[in-house]
């Protein structure tokens, strides 16, 4: 499994997110505490998500 930030994630440190495929499941976790908890989401409300963000600007 290999996890990627966001390219829109600030480089300082911040707040940060990482995402991973993990077949029919999208995981979402902190950067900053990558052995902690993690959020998962089917990729059909991983899309709705995104396509949310994309138009709520």
């Amino acid at each position: 499994m290999v996890w990627r930030k966001s390219t829109l994630s600030g480089s300082d440190g911040g707040e940060c997110v990482e995402v991973a495929n993990l077949g029919d499941l999208v995981g979402v976790r902190d950067s900053k505490n990558p052995t902690g908890p993690a959020l998962t989401f089917t990729s059909t409300q991983w899309r709705s998500f995104i396509g949310f963000l994309k138009t709520d600007t």
